[in-house]
């Protein structure tokens, strides 16, 4: 996820992290450890260093696609998989990787210090590392004079409608979560008369999120004439930070909110889950945690993080986003997403 703001810049963090990482004997065990994770997984040079000097655990991070694929390759290879620790698995996939068995219980490290709205799994299969949020973005001076949308319920308006841009659930990551935003706005008697509103009155879809913000949206670049933009509370933290001494910063649509929860577990059938663990525990680590804003402009976990001021200052607080449980999106997301797709064919 957020592989948009990650591939916007290349942020180079320097400085040795440490972190003291204990737990059971695992001398037996292999001393390389394989990370699975997506293209947009990012850390700074030396991250894994530094743990290697604290453990004698050598880090391999193999990276393949997106979160769907990384999340397939493990569902078809569960109990013999091809690394030690996968990172990346979100809340919307979380529930198909469980239900295929793909990870081991490990009670990380600095669990405490996580808030339980993100502990989505009772077994601690896998343990929460960050999360963003997928919201609507806005530039209320390129609405042709409209007010701009202060509810995601104003968006239905034919002069912001009209405005708004925004992804094919079927093809796009944020496309979904802003699907599954609107139906745990609007619910299951009112998210398809919401999505009708937006389509009769001029609503943009694109394939991904590259087309609505680089192309279709105003603060794109180079940029189009739409208003209104389905994208990441983090997008205005990166125009804020990389836009110049006087930087045009969008604005969020509160209420539009969808938290996405990423998440690292220990493969079953590694033969190595003590370290695999270790590997985990020291991803939750203050230190690892306060590094992630600036690297892959998500939040951390761990409440003990320090959250760099360069990326608070443009940060929007998000306390009441919108959400789904995993077995809810798990039991519906394919209805769904047909019953999207069977709408927009009216």
């Amino acid at each position: 996820m957020f592989s948009h703001i990650r591939s916007m810049a290349v942020i180079v963090a320097m400085g040795a992290i440490a972190v003291g990482c204990g737990g059971a004997d695992s001398a037996a065990e292999p001393t390389t450890v394989t990370l699975l994770a997506h293209e947009s997984f990012v850390l700074p040079d030396g991250t894994f260093e530094a743990f290697t000097a604290e453990t004698g655990i050598t880090v391999e991070v193999l990276q393949t696609g997106d979160a769907g694929t990384i999340v397939a390759n493990a569902i078809a290879t569960a109990g013999d998989p091809v690394g030690d620790v996968l990172f990346g698995v979100d809340n919307l996939l979380l529930q198909r990787a469980l239900d295929a068995n793909v990870f081991v219980a490990h009670e990380a490290a600095g669990l405490d210090d996580v808030p339980d709205r993100v502990k989505l799994d009772p077994q601690n299969r896998v343990t929460p590392i960050d999360s963003g949020y997928v919201c609507v973005n806005y530039r209320a001076d390129a609405l042709n004079g409209a007010a701009p949308p202060t509810s995601l319920n104003d968006l239905r308006q034919p002069q912001l409608a009209s405005q708004f841009v925004t992804q094919n659930p079927e093809n796009s990551t944020p496309g979904l979560a802003f699907l599954f935003a609107t139906i745990a706005s609007f619910g299951e008697d009112g998210w398809k008369d919401f999505w009708r509103d937006l389509r009769d009155n001029g609503v943009t879809i694109t394939p991904g999120w590259n087309e609505a913000w680089n192309n279709a949206y105003v603060g794109g670049d180079p940029g189009g004439t739409k208003g209104i933009v389905n994208s990441y509370a983090s997008s205005p933290v990166f125009e804020g930070l990389f836009g110049g001494d006087d930087p045009v910063v969008s604005e969020i649509l509160i209420d539009s909110c969808f938290e996405q929860i990423e998440f690292a577990g220990v493969l079953a059938g590694t033969d190595a889950p003590q370290n695999a663990g270790k590997l985990i525990d020291y991803l939750l680590s203050p230190a690892v945690q306060s590094e992630i804003p600036l690297s892959m402009f998500v939040e951390p976990v761990n409440s003990t993080a320090t959250i760099p001021e360069e990326f608070s200052t443009w940060t929007t607080p998000i306390t009441s986003p919108l959400a789904l449980t995993p077995t809810e999106i798990a039991e519906n997301q394919a209805r769904w997403t047909q019953e999207w797709l069977e709408l927009f064919r009216e």
